[in-house]
């Protein structure tokens, strides 16, 4: 009976014969040769990060100074019983060469901020994920790829929220009722940083439930779900993919 199943990979099919029916030949060799940065390994960037790999990304650059813990195993694709205590970006870099033994991952585990940017990020890299939580880190992550002239793609606030759908890519010129938006705005164009592709949602914050230990909001930790930052995170690989794929089409085209 399984002789006549015709749904079966044959042979001489690989791990990205799929996605090579999406992107060509030439674009999964373009994107094995491509090196993508994500920074933060959490609820989005893991996310992220597996999505890229999974499109066949030769080399990623992972960057993060937090361990598993157990408040990660409700959204983070890292967060397993057997992880937990694990450095995030070690168990990050075993689960993609798990997935592509053939990729080249560098796992950082070192804190991302203000004075370590000219240290973890150089010259090189063809896109980056920021996926980072503190306000003043992103800020110089943006400023760090702007002075290398690096694509970069920036998730704003997905914590309380419960509506992936709400989810959309803009110009953070754009952006409206995201706090987090609200504020980055606010601190980008203070060093004249005025356009700056984003993953937002426009869904209201919901209500936040006390903390059954204390009976008290906890105000400073936001409240997360399953699915919506791992939403912002796939959206995220996409929009690196696309925009490696699109990047070389239109040099393609201007070098006619």
């Amino acid at each position: 009976m399984d002789a006549e199943r015709n749904d079966l990979p044959s042979a001489t099919e690989g791990p990205f014969s799929r996605t090579e029916l999406v992107i060509g030949k030439e674009g999964l060799a373009l994107l094995e040769r491509s090196t993508v940065a994500v920074v933060g390994i959490g609820g989005v960037g893991s996310w992220a990060a597996e999505a890229i790999a999974r499109a066949g990304i030769g080399h990623l650059v992972l960057i993060d100074d937090d361990s598993v813990c157990v408040t990660n195993l409700n959204r983070q694709v890292i967060a397993t019983r057997s992880s937990l205590g694990r450095p995030k970006v070690d168990a990050m870099r075993d689960r993609i060469l798990d997935i592509n033994p053939g990729a080249r991952v560098e796992a950082i585990e070192a804190r991302f901020g203000p004075d370590t940017a000219d240290r973890l990020i150089g010259p090189g890299l063809d896109y980056i994920v920021d996926a980072i939580d503190s306000i003043s880190s992103k800020v110089a992550l943006i400023l760090r790829a702007r002075e290398l002239g690096i694509p970069i793609v920036s998730s704003m606030g997905t914590g309380n929220k419960l509506d992936p759908t709400r989810l959309e890519i803009a110009d953070i010129s754009e952006t409206s009722v995201c706090p987090l938006a609200r504020v980055m705005r606010r601190e980008l164009r203070k060093r004249g940083v005025e356009s700056l592709k984003v993953i937002y949602s426009r869904e209201e914050p919901v209500h936040a439930y006390a903390d059954t230990a204390t009976g008290k909001a906890r105000r400073s930790v936001p409240g997360s779900i399953s699915f919506v930052p791992p939403a912002a995170g796939l959206i995220a690989a996409s929009v690196v993919v696309r925009g490696i794929l699109d990047s070389a089409n239109k040099k393609a085209q201007e070098e006619g």
